[in-house]
């Protein structure tokens, strides 16, 4: 009869438990596009980078978003500072489209899956489509990154890296400037 109680005890313990346990994607279901969360529609609207060029950032090659929330601490010159505000707006004028671009392909492929007219055909054409913007999307980030890298002195990168508490295990590298 004990083996009996212990038992019906852990059994309603255990399901107790899985009651308990919250389910990843509740809640998901009811969000404007499915795959992308309300902070991502926003991001991709307002083209920031969303982590997109951590490999850059990671590795000694500043964005022009950070170095312009940085530049009085980094002492940019006023040509570094026009420098920076033009890539910046360039990087955003690249950016913004393709993110508007993507929330229109990942709402179509929402749509057909809802719709229940997804077909392997359609589906492989979307991901495909899907995956070239997001290519593009993460090219256009990585790309202001190596602009900025060239207008920063090398004592302006070591600064930015500890600003930013990247401390000395960031990378910097030697870069030739282009005028």
């Amino acid at each position: 009869m004990r083996r009996f109680f212990v038992l019906v005890l852990l059994v309603g313990l255990s399901a107790a438990a899985e009651a308990q346990t919250p389910q990843p994607y509740a809640g998901m279901q009811t969000r404007e596009v499915k795959s992308l969360s309300p902070s991502q529609l926003d991001d991709l609207r307002q083209g920031r980078g969303m982590g997109l060029a951590l490999p850059a950032e990671l590795n000694g090659y500043p964005g022009p978003a950070h170095v312009l929330e940085l530049a009085d601490k980094l002492s940019l010159s006023a040509q570094q500072r026009e420098r920076m505000q033009s890539l910046f707006s360039a990087m955003k004028a690249e950016a913004i489209p393709l993110g508007e671009a993507l929330i229109a392909q990942e709402t179509e492929l929402d749509r057909q899956f809802a719709s229940r007219t997804v077909t392997p055909v359609t589906l492989a054409a979307m991901t495909q489509t899907i995956g070239g913007t997001q290519g593009a999307l993460r090219a256009a980030h990585l790309k202001y990154h190596l602009s900025t890298l060239e207008t920063l002195t090398p004592e302006q990168l070591q600064q930015y890296a500890k600003l930013r508490g990247y401390g000395d295990n960031v990378q910097q590298h030697e870069h030739q400037r282009r005028h």
